[in-house]
């Protein structure tokens, strides 16, 4: 029996999206279901899509055949024939993939009209204004969408009809004039492609089908998909619908309507039409719709069925709906419907009202709200008046949600004068790239802008830590000279106090200074965290390193620290002097001697990082990075340290050589600097240990159990020897302090050998923690810096779907991680394993996390409640 590639609208129902495609399986919900006013129709499935892709990009003779047959079913129920110079039966094709794409991908409209058909439609109809409108709207759509004719050059001569005549909107264009229009389209499609506009029906139609399927992989929708984690070899199917007409004069129309307010999501019905337009023209914005409420006035009759119906398909499919529609001379039709897009605001206020009307579930209203979502909430965003006024001058990657405007610095030595703590002032930090010693100055702004990064680098990682709105990666930025403190882009050159705005949710940059404003917090906010805390199995801790953060973290629902990273406490104030004293020492007594110095403000730091989690589990990372990092890069701070140090400047440059890598992120860092200097491990053992002292006295009820996390460990004996010189510190300080205070030691898995060999190192592990930034890198081989070079190329070539440094790579990391945690809990049973990479605040990432059975999942401060409610999703899909 031949395979089913084309199914009627009649013929499915909304139990096959993955077949028939979001907007396919409504249509026969509505067809078949709900028996609701639906041009006929059929639907190609997504399974041709694939087929067709699989064929080297075109269609089988199996396929086509069944178009052909269904193509002659609707003939028959509309009476019409396809081609027909009488009375032709119009289509419209549009795309439908299973999941929602908005915009994404192509549609064409009036399809079935040539130079002899739209005589005979303009007789038949007795409109040829109608008509030839139907008809010039076609060619456009055809040229620009199957045939990828600039759809620019076309409006360039509605412009120039319209100019000659001294008219303002395509309606009053009259019939000389859309045949004027036609035999000028006519003209540019010959000109661009050196043949005549196709006037075979058939033809018509198999070339919009095939555009439709090749949209799939147009480039908006590969970053559509990208962005909303959509696997490419979904593909989307093709519904061909018989054209109904909102363009036949004043009694016809066309809109588009939510049954709840997308922006706030109040109950009722939200929307806007046109009459004698098509749906195009709605979206154009060339002429401004009327809002719905006034079709009461206008088509009363109309107006009543569109709202039982509208109601009718909410109370049916339990959620807000976004509803196409025509009305034909007094006739309404429904063109499809689907579960309406909405703000992070609405989506919490919908799923909490359906919830209270009884339409679904507490465990269905989580599943409801799309987890990133949540970022529009935690963070300013801009004013929309002043935004619509602002002009754009560049945009690049947004690596940190949120918006920020204020005056360009910089250096982070200026940036922490002029801004947070120091003048006070609102300021955006422009950097080349940022380094670990930029902390302070990017603490103190508003914003951050890189030239160079990614999605992970350091600038990115660490504002998404603070919460601060960052740009990465704006190649377009040309002459930046942090000496004359000034860049360029987009032709303007921007000096040190100039105005930029950013919107770190877009990567979009302002000129000027654009207002914003704190983000609204619906009050049904808290009730869907409750839900979600209700549902999910996995913990949330969070990444903090300052008491700021994890007080933040803390008030968001983080219930512990995942990643304390001690090397981001040794630039401030004048620690780093001390660190570089210990950098450039002799002897073992030297360099105890400087991080003694260090040692106080360690401890204090710990104790205010405990406090703040009030007794819930805090895991502190030792230090990581390459002493590089640390060494002092200015003539004047070089002299400094000499001085300090008692070596000549020559001595110092020396040193500071030596310590350059080749491979840093391979080099001489992490558990690496423990076996070279135990001395390190053993002052921030001290460190920790005596602040977990401190307080758990302060505070009897608070059940202490510091958790100390060595990186980079790749081999058993390795971990063995850091362990040795944590526990005979630790042992001892508690024993002096006569306490039972327990604590554990355990490693950051982030080397692929580290991995392999899990039950090895379990055995002295007491948990472990995925570090997927690195393990991603070493297991990927490229950095996460620098491969923003060439991940667009991979994207074009599919060879890639996403970034595997924001999107856990399942197939081989996560082999990696599932293969670590099963084998680590068969050594020790008790083995608790987390995540504390930038996947941890990923919700596609956080559902393998809960698959493979991790205890928790840790991510930036504002990335908490992200996490909550997809590790709540996490669990009710494989409950599912």
């Amino acid at each position: 029996m031949a395979k089913k590639w084309v199914y009627k609208f009649e013929e499915g129902g909304a139990d096959m999206r993955n077949l028939l495609g979001g907007k396919g399986c409504n249509l026969a919900e509505m067809t078949h279901y709900l028996h609701m006013p639906i041009p006929h129709g059929f639907t190609i499935t997504t399974e041709a899509c694939t087929e067709y892709y699989n064929n080297g990009k075109g269609l089988t003779k199996e396929i086509t055949d069944q178009i052909e047959e269904n193509l002659k079913w609707l003939e028959e129920v509309n009476g019409k024939k396809f081609g027909d110079p009488d009375d032709p039966l119009l289509v419209s094709v549009r795309s439908g993939a299973r999941a929602s794409m908005p915009g994404m991908m192509d549609t064409i409209l009036n399809l079935g009209l040539n130079d002899v058909a739209v005589e005979g439609f303009a007789k038949k109809t007795g409109n040829p204004r109608f008509a030839y409108d139907s008809y010039r709207r076609f060619i456009q759509m055809y040229s620009d969408v199957v045939m990828e004719v600039s759809k620019s050059l076309f409006e360039k001569e509605i412009d120039d009809v319209k100019a000659k005549k001294g008219i303002k909107y395509d309606v009053e264009m009259d019939v000389d004039d859309l045949k004027e229009l036609v035999k000028r389209f006519k003209k540019i499609y010959k000109d661009a492609l050196g043949k005549d506009f196709p006037q075979d029906p058939q033809d018509q139609l198999m070339g919009a089908i095939l555009a439709v399927f090749r949209s799939w992989d147009n480039p908006r929708a590969i970053v559509y998909r990208r962005m909303n984690d959509i696997p490419g070899d979904w593909g989307t199917a093709v519904n061909v619908q018989t054209m109904v007409f909102g363009n036949k004069g004043n009694t016809s129309g066309t809109g588009v309507a939510f049954t709840r307010d997308p922006a706030t999501g109040e109950k009722g019905i939200f929307g806007e039409y046109l009459l004698n337009a098509q749906g195009e023209d709605v979206v154009a914005g060339v002429r401004t719709p009327q809002p719905i409420s006034t079709l009461e006035q206008a088509m009363p009759d109309v107006y009543k069925q569109f709202m039982e119906l509208a109601t009718g398909l909410e109370n049916h499919f339990h959620d807000m709906q976004d509803m196409e529609f025509t009305i034909e001379e007094g006739k309404l039709w429904f063109l499809q419907t689907r579960n309406g897009k909405r703000t992070a605001q609405a989506a919490i206020k919908i799923a909490c009202d359906l919830v209270d009307e009884g339409q679904i579930d507490e465990k269905t209203a989580v599943t409801r709200i799309e987890a990133k979502s949540l970022d529009q909430l935690l963070h300013p965003v801009f004013d929309p008046a002043a935004l619509k006024a602002a002009k754009k001058i560049g945009s690049a990657l947004p690596a940190s949600p949120g918006a920020a405007a204020g005056k360009v610095v910089f250096t982070a030595e200026d940036a922490k004068e002029q801004g947070i703590g120091g003048k006070g002032d609102r300021v955006i930090l422009v950097r080349l790239e940022t380094s670990p010693e930029d902390i302070e100055g990017m603490n103190a702004a508003q914003g951050i802008l890189t030239v160079r990064g990614g999605m992970t680098s350091h600038a990115a990682v660490v504002a998404r830590g603070m919460g601060t709105c960052c740009v990465s990666g704006c190649s377009d930025i040309t002459n930046i000279d942090e000496e004359k403190k000034e860049f360029t882009l987009a032709g303007i050159t921007f000096h040190e106090g100039d105005y930029i705005s950013l919107d770190g949710s877009t990567g979009n940059i302002y000129q000027g200074d654009v207002a914003t404003k704190e983000a609204s917090v619906a009050g049904d906010f808290a009730r869907v965290m409750g839900w979600a805390d209700k549902y999910r199995r996995l913990k949330v801790r969070t990444n903090a390193d300052t008491p700021r953060d994890a007080k933040k973290a803390r008030e968001l629902g983080a219930q512990g620290i995942g990643l304390c990273r001690t090397e981001h406490m040794f630039f401030n104030g004048n620690r780093i002097d001390a660190f570089r004293e210990m950098i450039c020492s002799d002897t073992v007594e030297e360099r105890k001697k400087a991080l003694a110095k260090i040692e106080p403000y360690q401890e204090d730091d710990f104790k205010q990082l405990y406090e703040a989690m009030e007794g819930d589990p805090v895991t502190i990372r030792f230090l990581d990075p390459p002493l590089h990092e640390f060494v002092p890069q200015t003539e004047e701070d070089i002299e400094k340290l000499a001085k300090t140090q008692g070596k000549t400047v020559q001595q110092i440059k020396d040193i500071i050589a030596g310590l350059k890598e080749f491979n840093p992120m391979m080099g001489h860092r992490g558990c690496r600097l423990a076996v070279t200097y135990p001395e390190i491990a053993e002052m921030q053992t001290t460190a920790v240990i005596k602040a977990a002292l401190a307080v758990q006295k302060a505070h009897p009820d608070w059940n202490m159990v510091p958790e100390i996390m060595i990186p980079l460990v790749c081999e058993e004996k390795e971990l063995k020897f850091v362990k040795k010189t944590v526990t005979d510190t630790a042992d001892k300080l508690i024993a002096e302090a006569g306490s039972d205070m327990k604590y554990e030691v355990g490693t950051m898995i982030e080397i692929p050998r580290a991995a392999l060999t899990a039950d090895e190192i379990a055995k002295d592990a007491q948990f472990f923690c995925f570090g997927t930034n690195d393990l991603t890198q070493m297991t990927f081989g490229f950095s996460r810096d620098d491969a923003g070079k060439f991940l667009d190329s991979y994207y074009e070539n599919k060879i890639f779907e996403s970034d595997p440094f924001a999107r856990l790579d399942t197939d081989g990391v996560g082999k990696l991680m599932k293969f670590a945690v099963d084998n680590g809990k068969k050594v020790r049973s008790d083995l608790h394993c987390g995540i504390c990479g930038e996947h941890g605040g990923d919700p596609s990432s956080i559902e393998f996390c809960d698959e493979i059975g991790l205890d928790y999942v840790s991510c930036s401060p504002f990335r908490v409640p992200i996490a909550r409610l997809a590790a709540a999703q996490a669990a009710i899909n494989h409950e599912n």
